[in-house]
């Protein structure tokens, strides 16, 4: 049993005896003394006294009488990260996955046992909640504010009530978001999904909410942002369900995202990053600032981590089958645009069938299959015919191209490669997303012509025809990112092929670096608020 006895001053004549019972024990609420007084608990000179506005005079003694209370909280060991503590309050990281406080659907192991096992004073706070003045969804991570005692609860619940806190988070989401941007739509239950919260006009029971950001980062193929959100309201899940309305979900967010981007991330990828309150005695700003934990990074790495597409070019006979094979014989995927061509001429394929529809039965076999040196003669003298032929069978490649990486990209190829010869003359340099390293094969067109007659029987004729339809060498190989000299042996090329993917994956891992760098700036330096755009209040 907890006693106070207290003489009224000359000062508290007249007042409620709620009113002077709080004062006199600053570490109860008013709202605890009134239930205490109405539960029979309160003596005025010996007399029991039940009304909490019944007001004593100079002189009585009043008495209060609180019997021990037990929270049906138990403290729990767990890992706490305590970023300030003063006899007032504490300011934590909360991690990712650890429900604040308890509730029907998970009654222990929470935030709040762990702090019960660390800091026992709260204890004496009432509720399920004790020291809990705001909160975060279990798989949002980052800063917490906790009241140690009950006045310092009431200082800061105030303060939030009266907007002085300001909170901003950093998010991941999907797409590419405006540079900055707002949310005002008001927020309340779903209609027909109970656990879930929405966009609910005003009418129907929807709450004012204010929702900012600025965007940070973004991908280069804008498949995704890194926000800075500030909250001016405290809806259950704001964020989420605005962000959701605007079209850039979270990703990860299990609730409000659709699959695919729930799929790019292990957790609603929201992290409380920078918290700043008045100290509830001293009226002092305090202001915090969070890193978010490694799953905000690696998340935003794997995101950018994009298969390496590499297109090798050059100019007839130079090699560039013989590196591609190279390549391929290190069990790297690779694609042939000839080959695709090939199949597009054969029986049944699509490029026979145009052909077949344009100009009947001229250039085909009679399997059906078109006729290459019947088309390239007539090509050599039909520059029309050869526009719209190659206007055809380019986009036919293209897609097949396309289809390629994608295929690749989506089994978790880490590179992957194509031959493509008139890369360059079909205009494709700023076609494909994310752009190719392109490697041109150099080789002397002497030494070019000589293998081609070796090898493929072409006379100067038509080599030359196939020369004049592609870029001068010298333009050619100064558009490539790499050249590959093949003047030597085919064990020279193989040789070059590795030194060339050993280099690619250099940079590839000093990119990384250097975006792992940038991001740690951005969220460590501490960066300037959020431009006010309108009154704050």
């Amino acid at each position: 049993m907890k006693r106070l006895e207290h003489a009224v001053a000359r000062e508290e004549d007249g007042e409620r005896l709620d009113r002077i019972l709080s004062q006199a024990l600053p570490g109860l609420s008013r709202g605890a003394v009134q239930r205490a007084i109405r539960q029979g608990c309160a003596l005025v000179d010996g007399t029991a006294v039940s009304a909490p506005d019944f007001r004593p005079r100079t002189g009585q003694t009043v008495r209060l009488d609180l019997p021990e209370t037990e929270s049906r909280l138990a403290p729990e060991a767990g890992e706490l990260c305590i970023v300030h503590e003063d006899r007032d309050l504490l300011v934590c990281r909360k991690p990712a996955g650890l429900t604040v406080h308890p509730c029907p659907s998970c009654p222990e192991h929470t935030l709040v046992q762990r702090l019960l096992g660390r800091f026992p004073q709260l204890a004496q706070l009432e509720g399920e909640r004790p020291g809990i003045v705001h909160r975060l969804d279990k798989d949002t991570s980052g800063l917490m504010v906790v009241a140690l005692s009950e006045p310092a609860r009431l200082s800061l619940s105030g303060s939030f009530a009266r907007r002085e806190v300001r909170k901003e988070y950093l998010a991941l989401v999907d797409g590419l978001a405006p540079e900055r941007g707002e949310c005002r739509e008001p927020l309340g239950r779903h209609p027909s999904l109970k656990t879930r919260m929405a966009v609910v006009p005003a009418a129907k029971g929807g709450k004012a909410a204010h929702t900012r950001w600025r965007r940070l980062w973004h991908a280069q193929d804008g498949s995704a942002s890194l926000l800075a959100v500030r909250i001016f309201t405290g809806r259950t899940h704001q964020i989420r369900v605005h962000l959701a309305h605007m079209g850039h979900p979270l990703l990860g967010d299990g609730v409000y995202a659709p699959a695919a981007a729930r799929a790019r991330a292990p957790r609603q990828m929201l992290h409380a990053w920078r918290l700043r309150f008045p100290h509830p005695r001293s009226g002092e700003m305090l202001e915090f600032s969070d890193p978010p934990p490694e799953d905000f990074p690696e998340t935003i790495l794997r995101i950018c981590r994009r298969m390496e597409r590499i297109v090798i070019t050059g100019n007839p006979g130079s090699g560039k089958s013989a590196l591609r094979e190279s390549m391929a014989a290190r069990h790297i995927p690779t694609f042939s645009a000839d080959a695709d061509v090939a199949a597009l001429y054969a029986r049944q394929g699509e490029a026979a069938a145009w052909l077949r529809a344009l100009k009947g039965e001229a250039f085909l076999t009679p399997e059906g299959a078109v006729d290459k040196n019947a088309l390239m003669t007539a090509l050599q003298d039909d520059a029309p015919l050869r526009a719209e032929l190659e206007r055809v069978v380019h986009g036919l490649v293209y897609r097949d191209l396309e289809n390629f990486w994608e295929a690749e990209e989506s089994d978790g190829a880490a590179v992957a490669v194509a031959e493509v010869p008139l890369y360059f003359e079909c205009g494709w340099q700023t076609a494909f997303v994310p752009r190719p390293v392109t490697i041109g094969v150099a080789c002397p067109r002497g030494t070019r012509w000589q293998r081609m007659a070796a090898n493929r029987h072409w006379d100067e004729a038509r080599m030359a025809a196939l020369e004049s339809w592609q870029w001068p060498e010298t333009r050619k190989l100064g558009a490539c990112d790499i050249c590959v000299d093949n003047t030597g042996s085919r064990e020279a090329l193989a040789a070059r092929a590795g030194e060339v993917l050993t280099t690619l994956a250099e940079q590839r891992r000093a990119e990384e670096n250097a975006l792992r760098r940038r991001l740690e700036t951005l969220w460590n330096a501490n960066a300037a608020p959020i431009p006010p755009q309108e009154s704050d209040a």
